[in-house]
């Protein structure tokens, strides 16, 4: 199908410990449905460093921009949604910061009996997933060979990246979707509904691990679809 050029760009930010190879099956749905589609390579080191590199994606587009975020993604996404040419806000289990919020202030207060993510302690500033717990933790609905090559590849996750708090939230004055994955192990789903609930999401929920863009790209190309639709004129 041929890109229809009023439609807007898409571009998909990754979260901590992947890159962006991830969003494969997402890309090709959207692709193959007709849209525009640029993923980021988050360098992971800092908040500030991250929103630079997907400004950088961003300034390449021509026209409007769907932007969307998945779990760290999500916090790229809000101070970089406040690009002039991004038009709406896609979360993928993610997180979604308020003003001088960062990924470190959010987790910091967990719902009671959530699962704790099996983060271990930071080595030279960086952190790494427990390999023997990233599985179930991760990506539980996932085949185990590909959960155990994901857990094996991780990109480790700077300790700044994860302290860098947002200074503009773009949903207070963009609109916004949000995925709820209802089995997410890694961001409580309570926490996710609080997030959107807070952010004025339009929010959908699918059954899914936080690999949801993942192990579901159907759902969540869906979601991007229905977003860009909205934008589009």
């Amino acid at each position: 199908m041929s890109t229809d050029s009023a439609s807007p760009r898409i571009v998909l930010v990754h979260g901590g410990f992947v890159d962006g190879s991830g969003w494969q099956g997402v890309y090709h749905l959207l692709k193959n449905d007709g849209h525009n589609v640029s993923v980021v390579q988050n360098p992971t080191l800092s908040l500030a460093g991250d929103v630079a590199a997907t400004r950088q994606v961003i300034d390449a587009q021509e026209g409007p921009v769907i932007l969307v975020g998945h779990s760290y993604g999500g916090v790229v996404v809000t101070e970089a949604g406040n690009h002039d040419d991004v038009v709406s806000l896609v979360y993928i289990a993610a997180f979604a910061p308020d003003k001088g919020e960062s990924v470190n202030s959010l987790i910091a207060d967990p719902p009671p009996g959530a699962p704790v993510p099996p983060i271990l302690p930071p080595v030279d500033g960086f952190l790494l997933l427990d390999r023997e717990r990233f599985p179930a933790s991760f990506a539980g609905d996932l085949p185990v060979e590909q959960a155990e090559f994901m857990a094996d590849s991780q990109v480790p996750w700077g300790v700044e990246a994860l302290r860098g708090a947002v200074a503009q939230p773009a949903w207070r004055i963009k609109p916004s979707w949000y995925l709820v994955a209802t089995e997410d192990r890694m961001i409580p789903p309570p926490t996710q509904r609080a997030m959107a609930e807070r952010a004025g999401s339009t929010v959908v929920e699918t059954p899914g691990s936080h690999a949801v863009y993942v192990s579901d790209p159907a759902a969540v190309a869906a979601v991007v679809a229905e977003a860009a639709a909205a934008a589009t004129p």
